[in-house]
């Protein structure tokens, strides 16, 4: 891949300085982006940056969402309840690749407690400010791992997405969020939300970079035999119908720079999708979020965002019986061969979100806190519960900066990624 890095070995130690400075003067846009800052294992790591020369990550600066193990730091995963545990004795599994890359890890950034929401609000830690929208939510949970590369403090964020969280607040900050298929990459280290749909994977500013994570994360032994069709869906019966006239009027260009790029885009109806309105898919993380923070949920309620430890989401678990669970499951897989089968090499085109990012104060209350949450998850969901790969591209128009999302079958990550970067290209020069 010829791509010109904008990271340097040799920049390292005064980018990490400058922004220890701006967060030691607490600079209103680093307010709340980080739960911990590595600055002085970062000094330590730059230090033997020569030992991998050779690495394109070499000297990259990579922030690292607060689920993932990094050896010598709690891993807190936005929550109080694990703030006092054991620092991890290793780095998860793809944060040892990073490491062995070269990459210099700033800090654990900020996130919805467990992952558990699409906007990126904490309560524990604050929430960081969405960097195009004034007093706007950022976007989950990825929240400040999005906003550390927007800012151009770190060049890649690491993080997960189970719902949306990676593609969701890269949209609303106007970078790139790229979630993988989920065999892809390993968990191993990475505290769940919902085994069944978490995914690993990296945010940038531009698919080149995202690409270049994405080797070294999955430990560059992907498959690349399978080759997406640069044939576009628009679904017209699922994620379309509620757009913002921004969104909307957004959308529509991006489309017409796609067609011009001569590829061909068609609406159809999916009857894959249809099927998807019935599905529960409330039940993936209520109910294995209660498996895996159980002890949490029974003894520390009061220290979990009340958001979280709800009767609407951790608490809705009680609602399922272990039949009613194991029917879900199954109704799954066969949404999963029916979509494949459906789509085939296609892509599913959608915008990220159907809105531009919403005013924190829109979202103080409870109500509209879950309305908006569940509609800014709808449309990523898809790739999450049919085992896909997808990418959100910024496109602006009019002001407005929205998330155009490309969506594959599992195991087209490579092919999508090459598509992606087209389009993305076609998208910065319209």
């Amino acid at each position: 891949m010829s791509y010109q890095c904008p990271w340097s070995p040799t920049t390292v130690n005064q980018r990490l300085s400058d922004t220890e400075k701006r967060i030691r003067l607490d600079e209103p846009a680093l307010r709340y982006v980080f739960t911990q800052t590595f600055f002085e294992e970062a000094r330590k790591q730059a230090s033997a940056l020569k030992l991998y020369s050779d690495s394109p990550l070499c000297g990259a600066i990579v922030s690292v969402k607060d689920l993932f193990d990094v050896i010598g730091f709690v891993t807190k995963a936005g929550t109080k309840f694990m703030a006092n545990d054991a620092p991890a004795s290793a780095d998860a599994l793809p944060i040892k690749n990073l490491r062995d890359a070269g990459a210099v890890f700033i800090g654990h950034t900020n996130m919805t407690e467990l992952a558990y929401s699409g906007l990126g609000l904490n309560p524990h830690y604050g929430t960081p400010e969405n960097v195009i929208v004034a007093n706007a939510i950022p976007g989950g949970s990825t929240s400040g791992g999005a906003v550390t590369v927007a800012l151009g403090i770190a060049d890649i964020a690491i993080g997960t997405d189970t719902g949306g969280s990676l593609r969701i607040p890269a949209a609303f900050n106007g970078i790139v969020g790229f979630k993988p298929s989920q065999h892809t990459i390993s968990r191993v280290g990475s505290k769940p939300l919902s085994r069944s749909l978490d995914s690993v994977g990296p945010m940038a500013t531009t698919v080149a970079a995202c690409s270049l994570a994405y080797e070294v994360l999955s430990g560059g032994q992907q498959d690349c035999s399978d080759d997406v069709e640069p044939s576009f869906v628009i679904p017209v019966n699922y994620g379309m119908d509620d757009l913002e006239p921004a969104v909307a009027a957004a959308f529509e260009k991006a489309v017409a720079i796609i067609k011009k790029q001569g590829h061909k885009v068609e609406s159809l109806f999916l009857n894959s999708l249809e099927e998807l309105k019935e599905l529960p898919i409330w039940h993936f993380a209520a109910i294995e979020s209660r498996g895996e923070y159980a002890e949490a949920y029974q003894n520390h309620r009061d220290l979990i965002d009340p958001r979280i430890s709800s009767s609407t989401r951790m608490g809705r678990a009680d609602e399922v019986s272990a039949v009613t669970y194991r029917q879900t499951l199954n109704k799954r897989q066969k949404l999963i061969e029916s979509y494949k089968f459906e789509l085939e090499n296609k892509i599913l085109l959608m915008p990220t979100t159907p809105i531009l990012p919403p005013s924190l104060l829109s979202v103080a209350s409870d109500v509209e806190y879950g309305r908006v949450n569940l509609q800014v998850l709808r449309n990523p969901s898809i790739a999450n519960v049919m085992d896909c790969c997808s990418i959100s591209l910024p496109f602006k128009f009019n002001q407005a900066t929205i998330g155009v999302m490309l969506t594959a079958t599992s195991g087209h990550d490579l092919s999508l990624l090459k598509l992606a970067e087209i389009i993305e290209e076609g998208l910065a020069f319209s």
